[in-house]
């Protein structure tokens, strides 16, 4: 099954549930003991607030994954709903990305048909991710269907323009994935920079950014560092996974990560960043620390 079969079933999954409310060295140092059943703990440098989506360990329950995060030093749970909320309060940790209220990935603001849906629901969420003391709310382009990039940008516009005050109210930020269109989700709108971009300039409020997507945007664009640092005061969160293949980031892939996350550091992003990597290891939390460990610089 392909990883975006896997996160399309995933969030499903999640949706359904939330609807109802030096290297080398770094690695030894947080290698599992064998003898012991607790993981040697990890101290991290603060310089990036880190995340774990949660689709990707979705083989673990809410309260383990939690538990695990609390160990490795995370800050917070990507892709949670209210159902899932009071879990990460209780391990003190925050939902940093939070769903529920889209339809799925490919129905989104570029179509009108699904204003009237995609309205009342993050209508209904924004508040209670105020409420909860929480800040971003996931939202998606859709797919193009024929439409034009000036189509898409004024649908988007219309629907989101009757949100946004609701945001700026409750000091939410309504987050749209950049998505690559080449291999996992065909057809969608915002699979660029660019077009996000044009789409934040035209709503012109701080309280619509873009989710800037490593694994996403490496594959339908590039010139990852670059576009960061062109266009950071339009990102509010960023993902990560190794090129190709949504694989573990390691040294076998095509995307130097502390590189990456010097970059985000330096424009002064205050955020998250969320691993968002298929796991192979048997031990998928020892994978997860092996990644944070690369992207804390």
């Amino acid at each position: 099954m392909s990883s975006d079969l896997n996160r399309r079933s995933a969030l499903k999954n999640i949706i359904a549930g939330t609807a109802a409310i030096g290297v080398s060295s770094s690695f030894s140092a947080l290698a599992m003991d064998k003898k012991e059943s607790k993981p040697i703990s990890t101290k991290l440098k603060g310089n990036i607030n880190h995340s774990v989506c949660r689709w990707c360990f979705s083989s673990f329950d809410v309260e383990t994954l939690c538990a695990e995060a609390k160990k490795i030093g995370l800050k917070g749970i990507d892709l949670v709903g209210p159902k899932d909320w009071p879990i990460l309060k209780k391990h003190g940790l925050e939902s940093t990305m939070c769903n529920g209220a889209e339809i799925n990935l490919v129905d989104g603001f570029n179509d009108k048909k699904f204003h009237e849906t995609l309205i009342k629901n993050y209508a209904a969420m924004i508040p209670l991710v105020a409420e909860a003391g929480y800040k971003n709310l996931i939202c998606f382009s859709g797919n193009r269907r024929g439409k034009d990039d000036e189509t898409g940008w004024a649908n988007c516009v219309e629907g989101l323009k009757q949100l946004i005050p609701l945001a700026e109210k409750h000091n939410v930020i309504l987050v749209m994935e950049l998505l690559n269109s080449k291999i996992n989700h065909k057809d969608y709108q915002c699979d660029n920079t660019s077009w996000g971009v044009e789409l934040c300039k035209r709503l012109g409020s701080e309280n619509f950014k873009l989710l800037y997507d490593i694994y996403h945007m490496q594959i339908d664009e590039g010139n990852v560092i670059s576009t960061i640092k062109n266009n950071h005061q339009y990102i509010a969160h960023y993902h990560t996974a190794g090129v190709p293949g949504r694989n573990e980031i390691d040294d076998s892939q095509e995307l130097y990560y502390p590189a990456i996350m010097k970059a985000i550091a330096e424009t002064g992003f205050k955020g998250f960043v969320a691993q968002e990597f298929i796991p192979k290891n048997e031990d998928k939390f020892a994978s997860l620390k092996k990644a944070i460990s690369i992207c804390d610089i």
